[in-house]
């Protein structure tokens, strides 16, 4: 078994839709930048991922310096570093994650993000997300930003033996 853990945070503005766990949330016509759909949680559970296969951070396989990453869908990317890993004869045994965000509240679409992250090939009883705020603390408290944590474990693949 192996573990890694990921973080990711993005700047909420005007006129970006809000990508979180590969689910668009309506937020007062406010999104996340970055070069990608810059969906944090997603980008926290790749950094932990390839943390514990030991294949560097979301940055050096998806650089942000590629064209053809600009606006991708953070569940694409996703699926190739599930098949990355597999490849390497690793699946995940468990992503625990947390999504941390003054608004909008994000219990409500938490099924339907553990859904969109197992289409990418995760196994939706190995998801846990939790949504949580930050006390009106920091950037995340005065609504500047929004971050996710991931720790990820993962275990060799036997399913062929």
């Amino acid at each position: 078994m192996r573990t890694g853990i990921g973080y990711d945070s993005h700047r909420l503005a005007d006129g970006r839709r809000l990508i979180i766990g590969g689910v668009e949330i309506p937020f007062d016509g406010k999104g996340l930048t970055g070069h990608s759909d810059a969906d944090v949680l997603v980008h926290s559970i790749i950094d932990a991922m390839l943390g514990a296969a030991g294949l560097g951070d979301i940055g050096m396989m998806f650089p942000d310096t590629e064209a053809k990453w600009k606006d991708a869908d953070s569940i694409v990317l996703l699926r190739i570093v599930v098949n990355r890993i597999r490849e390497g004869g690793l699946e995940v045994a468990w992503l625990d994650c947390v999504v941390i965000a003054e608004r909008p509240r994000l219990r409500p679409y938490v099924e339907s993000m553990k859904e969109a992250i197992a289409r990418a090939g995760i196994k939706v009883d190995r998801i846990n997300i939790k949504a949580k705020t930050n006390e009106l603390m920091g950037f995340i408290g005065r609504g500047e930003g929004i971050a996710a944590l991931t720790a990820c474990t993962l275990e060799a693949d036997n399913s062929e033996g």
